[in-house]
Order: C-alpha cells, then sequence, then structure tokens
C-alpha cells in the first residue's frame, strides 16, 4: 500500500493548541535545537521544548527524587539523567543483542535494565552527555529508540510465547510489519544521534517534499498503541490498545484478525471526564488487510484527536465524542471495503506462563519470572550476570513479555541442564512454582525515584507488601490461587492496575486508591473500593476480602468473578464506555 493520507484540515495547528503541538510545530520534523542542548556542559538538563522532542527519540529526562530536596538544600541542580526505550515489536532479542544491551546497561546506565509492560526494554540512570554513546551502542546492536515514547505508534506488542500454538510462527511476524508501516519517516534521529549528514529531497517548484506521509508536521495528538492476542491468552491485555488485535485461526492457519479500537487506561485524579475504556471490537480483517485498517485508524486519530487538551487526547475520548458507528463509517470509506464480522474467540487469563515447554520443532522454551521487569544483580540473586551468561554462551533468544516477564526460547534439549545450571549457580528458580500465585501475577511501574508522574511508590514497595498479604493468604488457604494484583505510583496506566483483580495507585507517599473486580480474562474494568488507604488499610481490607472470598466462593470462581457477584463494588465497566 502506498503510504499516503492526505490530513484534513480539521486539525490543522490553532491559536488554542496545546504547548505541546506548538513543539512540535517549530520542530524542523522533531530536529529543534536537540544537538546544541546536548552539547551544552552549564546543565546536565535540557530545555522545556526539548524534552518534549526528545521522547520522540525514545527518551525522558528525569531526575533522582530521592535527593531532590537534599540537593536543592545545597543550592544544586536536580540530579538530572535519562531514560530510554528500546523500540523492539514482539519483544524479540537475539543472545548477540542481549549481551550488547547488558554492556550499555553496565557501561552508561545505572547497571540494570528493566522490561516494559509494553515488551520492551529500558535503560535508566543515563547522564546527558552519554545519551548520543548509548544510541549508538543500540545501532550497533542493530536496535533503535525511535517511537519508543513521544505522540506516535508505540511499540507494538505480540503474544510471545512460541509454545501457546502452532498459529504462534504466522502470527508474531505481524507485530514487526505493523510497527515498521507506522514508524515515522523523519531522519532526525540518525541526524542527531547516528552523524548521519543532514538533507532535503526538494519536488518541482523548489519546496521541500513531505517526509511524515502518515504523521504530518504535527504528528498524533498523543501517543498510539497496538498490540496482537492469540486466544484464548489474553497477556498482552488487549483492550488496553487504542488498537488491539486478536487472531483468528481455521485448521491451523491464520484467517486474519479481529479488530478492537479506543481502548485506553489512564485517567486523572479530581477529572471526571477523564476514565480508563476497554477497546471496542468492531468487526474482522484478513492478513493482507491489517496494515491498512491500522494505517488508517492512525490517521483518523491524527485528523479528529483533540489537540488542544492533552488529558482529552487519546483515542479513547475521540471515539466517544464521534461515536463508534462513525468511527466504523469512516475507516469503511477510508480503506474502501467493510470489515468482516467479529469471529468467534475465547480469552482465559492475562497471565503468563512459566518453567520448560516444548514445541513439535523440538526446541524448549523456558518462562522466567521477574520481578517487576528488573534485571540486575542483588543479595540474594544474580539474574542480571546469569542471563549474560546464557546469553554469551548462545544458549537461546530472549523474548520480553507484556508482563515483565522473559521467556528464553529455542533452547536445545541437550542445553536444558547448562540453562538451569546457570540459573541455579547465580541463586535464580528456573520456574515460579515456589512463589505464591499474587505474586507470580504482579504488575507494578517504575514509580518513584525517577518517574516524574508518581504520587507513591509501586516497584519498590510492592514486593514487601505482596509478602505482608502472604501472610494472609497463607491464613485463608489461598497461597497458590492465581489472583491478579498491580500497583502504579499514580493514574496514568503504565502497569495497567485498572485491569486488577486488586489494583493499586498511588495517591500521596504511602496512600493509595483500592480498586476491585477486574476480570481474571482481561474484558473488564475494576472499580473503586476505597480511598486514600494507608499500609494498615489495605492489609485490613484484603484480609477481609480474603476471608470472605475462601468462606462463600462458587468453586473455581476467580476473584474478580466473586467481587462483582458479592457486589464490594459498584459493577465495574464492560469492554468500551
Amino acid at each position: 500500500m502506498e503510504l499516503i493520507a492526505t490530513p484534513k484540515p480539521l486539525n490543522a495547528l490553532a491559536a488554542n493548541g496545546s504547548a505541546v503541538e506548538h513543539i512540535k510545530d517549530r520542530s524542523n520534523y522533531l530536529r529543534g535545537n536537540l544537538v546544541e542542548d546536548f552539547h551544552n556542559p552549564i546543565t546536565a538538563a535540557i530545555s522545556e521544548d526539548n524534552v518534549q522532542l526528545v521522547k520522540f527519540h525514545g527518551s525522558y529526562m528525569q531526575d533522582d527524587r530521592d535527593v531532590r530536596l537534599h540537593r536543592q538544600d545545597k543550592k544544586l541542580e536536580p540530579a538530572y539523567s535519562f531514560m530510554i526505550r528500546l523500540r523492539v515489536a514482539g519483544g524479540d532479542l537475539s543472545a548477540d543483542q542481549w549481551v550488547k544491551l547488558d554492556d550499555i546497561s553496565n557501561r552508561y546506565g545505572n547497571g540494570t535494565s528493566r522490561i516494559t509492560t509494553r515488551q520492551a526494554l529500558q535503560f535508566h540512570g543515563i547522564i546527558k552527555f552519554d545519551l548520543k554513546n548509548t544510541i549508538k551502542a543500540m545501532d550497533a546492536a542493530l536496535l533503535d529508540s525511535i517511537a519508543g515514547c513521544g505522540d506516535v505508534n508505540r511499540n507494538v506488542m505480540c503474544t510471545p510465547d512460541p509454545t501457546l500454538s502452532n498459529l504462534h510462527a504466522q502470527v508474531f511476524p505481524w507485530a514487526q510489519k505493523i510497527s515498521e508501516h507506522l514508524l515515522p519517516r523523519s531522519r532526525a534521529y540518525h541526524e542527531i544521534w547516528l552523524d548521519e549528514a543532514e538533507g532535503k529531497t526538494l519536488v518541482a517548484g523548489g519546496e521541500a517534499e513531505e517526509i511524515e506521509p502518515l504523521y504530518g508536521k504535527h504528528y498524533l495528538p498523543r501517543k498510539f498503541k497496538i498490540a496482537i492476542a492469540i486466544s484464548p491468552f489474553n497477556d498482552m491485555d488487549i483492550y488496553a490498545n487504542d488498537i488491539g488485535l486478536i487472531a483468528v485461526e481455521e485448521n491451523s492457519k491464520l484467517l486474519g484478525f479481529n479488530v478492537a479500537v479506543g481502548g485506553g487506561l489512564g485517567f486523572t485524579f479530581g477529572r471526571e471526564d477523564t476514565y480508563a475504556r476497554l477497546a471496542s471490537e468492531i468487526g474482522f480483517c484478513t492478513p493482507e488487510q491489517v496494515l491498512d485498517v491500522c494505517f488508517h485508524t492512525v490517521a483518523i486519530q491524527r485528523d479528529y484527536g483533540n489537540r488542544a487538551d492533552r488529558k482529552l487526547s487519546r483515542f479513547k475520548y475521540t471515539i466517544d465524542r464521534q461515536g463508534l458507528d462513525w468511527f466504523k463509517q469512516e475507516l469503511n470509506a477510508r480503506l474502501g471495503f467493510d470489515l468482516g464480522e467479529v469471529r468467534p474467540f475465547v480469552f482465559d487469563t492475562t497471565g503468563d506462563r512459566f518453567g520448560w515447554r516444548s514445541t513439535t520443532d523440538g526446541l524448549w522454551h523456558l518462562g522466567l519470572r521477574l520481578e517487576y521487569g528488573r534485571v540486575l544483580d542483588n543479595e540474594t540473586h544474580r539474574l542480571k550476570s546469569a542471563l549474560r551468561s546464557i546469553a554469551e554462551q548462545n544458549l537461546c533468544g530472549f523474548r520480553m513479555t507484556g508482563n515483565q516477564n522473559l521467556i528464553l526460547t529455542g533452547v536445545r534439549e541437550e542445553h536444558i541442564d547448562a540453562v538451569e545450571s546457570i540459573l541455579q549457580a547465580h541463586g535464580y528458580a528456573a520456574d515460579a512454582s515456589h512463589l505464591s500465585g499474587l505474586r507470580r501475577n504482579s504488575i507494578a511501574c517504575v514509580a518513584l525515584n525517577t518517574c516524574p508522574q508518581a504520587m507513591a511508590e509501586a516497584e519498590r514497595y510492592l514486593p514487601d507488601l505482596i509478602t505482608k498479604l502472604e501472610v494472609s493468604l497463607d491464613k485463608h488457604g489461598l497461597r497458590n490461587e492465581e489472583i491478579k494484583i498491580r500497583m502504579t505510583g499514580c493514574p496514568n496506566g503504565c502497569g495497567r492496575s485498572v485491569l486488577g483483580e486488586i489494583g493499586l495507585i498511588g495517591k500521596s507517599p504511602g496512600r493509595y486508591n483500592l480498586y476491585l473486580g477486574a476480570s481474571f480474562n482481561g474484558d473488564r474494568l475494576n472499580a473503586l473500593c476505597r480511598e486514600n488507604l494507608d499500609e494498615a488499610g489495605l492489609l485490613k481490607v484484603l484480609d477481609e476480602l480474603f476471608a470472605a472470598f475462601t468462606a462463600k466462593r462458587i468453586e473455581g470462581e476467580p476473584l474478580g468473578e466473586f467481587v462483582t457477584r458479592c457486589r464490594y463494588v459498584r459493577h465495574p465497566a464492560t469492554k468500551g464506555k
């Protein structure tokens, strides 16, 4: 398909456009004065305009909030550094790439790396003057951070486990195809970070050729997310995405994808016009049509999304403002064909599987539980060193999951013992059977100390909270029960907390809103149960819940269904608002 989708005048930049819209307008397709700013030796920070622009290059400026007040007292500027996030469609990395990325974390980062809830890998603690060297090192590993952040389509996710279905090998490549198809075309990234010579292509009349045929000069109103799932596993939380694609098979052949649109989980405290929304299923497309469907859906959001108020600029608000029927008509008109009827499918769970599993090709795959995606060595285990040793011996590939875990892929049977021995020698278990079901199914965002949006802890606190909750689980005979708990330091949704059977969203240091009742398979949001609870309050409420769950549940009933049936919260929302 030819990459042409002329923007309509509806969303032309107006005087009431947000500040970020004006920054994009004067950026010369994401260049701004990033080169000069990153060479400025006076400060470890960059200008506010460039804080926004560098997101399109995959990076966020952050500061260490643990020492912010101390540095302020000493009249020092904050301890600025940068987080950078890879674009890795489907989360797939080779052994060689893993080693090179490990080198980056050691040389330029804080000695750790982190698997995100979008199957990407990010580094923290990179100082301004090392960011260019970091990106060059990523390029040497045949990787980049283009569209890792910013108002564009982000990392495309796909169910990562090759053992789930024979369909997997047919579905997985589509994540890469969609990612490349929707990639920004500006060469700013290559000029600024990889020293590509700046060039302008002129057309007849002497004006510069359009270099962003999809995104235009102002890109999208906000970020855009796409994920692919293979039923019955909804491990991508498909309804949390702007576009969710659900693979449909017949006789082990990929027929196409059911299409869902308009998902998004973030909201803003105190603004009732913001909310979480699950994507709505609108139809079916064939594999040959899926690139067009994604392209034109993004183009509709480009043309009709809200550019005045960034709190209301996600695609879900465009869908609700214009109407789902309007969207389907607009999409079909741009496609030149109508989507088919949604095909039958079933989702059972949003969780990952751990331990060894084989496929029909005789290879083995190991699902490893990571604590919130953090790859590090500490006093109890040396996971980072173990994974590097496995990669250096080229014993497997590496595939990140949307639940912050890791699959070691393509292990030959004769190498299983070697992989297990390396993990054991570094204090790491090859399976997760020794962990409680609550811990196995937990997700947390980074939050403090680096995220500027965080109101409370998440990654650093949830392990300790779960240890205290496990006392209640043991008391009520629930240690092995698969219960999904998710914690975020703010309501922006990075940890998908509103899709947890137990969801915790930070309000202030040490205090959280408690949400209950999301479905086990990810097709229903949870709802607010209690506000502004401290740890003692959380432990009390959840202990009482676990006691009632044990006494009154129907056999096999997940916690989220029990909460809904017993009306602990007002009936949670279903797909679409």
